[in-house]
């Protein structure tokens, strides 16, 4: 019987897989349409006559310009469906580290399942990537977080998302501990937090910002929890913060933890088991000049 299960899963994850490239080689036809239908609202809404190149087509696309209504009146590509059920449905993380973790990687990931809602931390072992995901597949959790470390000091960190990508690679600098903080952190909240993404304004950077956003469910409005990543010349700086209102016009900010930079460096079509994945955003060395830089904000 779980021989059977598994195979049932395989081939819902084919057929799932294969309805995304569908969906993805679509894209091309569906915004050349898009443009056609722009035309001639623009045409239409100023009483020009129709230029020549949508005359033809005038006819069939009239009726779907007809049709539409504010959901379908712009194109939509493989990214809205990777994330279509934002907001809908809470996600559940499965947060784990690299194999043969050290105590410092393995407290940092302690600290990472804290902070977000609804996330389980998984011993490694010997699991390889494909059975990782695996399993969090048939579990049923939406996201991956895997930590990384060199000689013991916390430096990768990668999220993927389930089922089908896409899979974020980030590096961690300066990783301060909840316990290495100075004053001493406040009391670690299970509260929703409030999300605040500060100057991700590029389209890459709403990617990476809607990336990171959807690991956490919609909090409570009343909530004192926030989480703030503020993005400066590429480095994404994470902190963590109760606040409290003694006065009605004063707000004191309590640090919780952890605190630490990421530094996104690769951004893949898939996840992290697939290996012929295409690359949505690589970092490349030519990048690194002043003018080119900042690629998020």
């Amino acid at each position: 019987m779980p021989a059977s299960g598994d195979a049932a899963s395989r081939r819902r994850q084919t057929r799932l897989r294969r309805e995304y490239l569908y969906r993805k080689s679509l894209e091309g036809k569906e915004k050349a349409a898009y443009e056609q239908k722009r035309v001639i609202r623009e045409a239409l809404a100023s009483g020009k006559p129709l230029p020549t190149e949508v005359r033809a087509s005038y006819d069939k696309l009239q009726k779907q310009i007809d049709a539409e209504d504010i959901t379908t009146d712009t194109p939509r590509s493989h990214i809205d469906n990777e994330y279509g059920d934002a907001g809908l449905l809470e996600p559940r993380v499965c947060v784990t580290t690299s194999r043969d973790p050290s105590s410092r990687l393995k407290q940092f990931s302690k600290e990472v399942k804290l902070l977000i809602p609804n996330s389980t931390r998984i011993n490694r072992g010997n699991n390889r990537v494909d059975e990782l995901i695996e399993s969090c597949r048939q579990s049923e959790f939406t996201d991956v977080v895997v930590v990384q470390e060199t000689r013991g000091e916390p430096d990768g960190l990668v999220v993927c998302h389930l089922p089908l990508g896409p899979t974020a690679y980030f590096s961690i600098n300066n990783a301060v501990m909840r316990h290495d903080l100075d004053p001493p952190a406040a009391p670690m909240s299970e509260a929703y937090p409030h999300i605040i993404l500060n100057n991700f304004h590029s389209e890459l950077g709403k990617r990476v910002g809607n990336i990171l956003k959807c690991l956490f469910p919609v909090p409570r409005p009343d909530t004192k929890r926030v989480v703030t990543f503020s993005n400066d010349n590429d480095f994404i700086s994470f902190r963590h913060h109760m606040y409290s209102k003694p006065t009605h016009d004063s707000v004191t900010l309590h640090e919780v933890g952890p605190r630490f930079e990421l530094r996104l460096y690769q951004i893949r079509l898939g996840t992290m088991d697939q290996k012929e994945a295409d690359n949505e955003y690589v970092l490349r060395p030519y990048q690194n000049t002043a003018k080119k830089r900042k690629m998020l904000g």
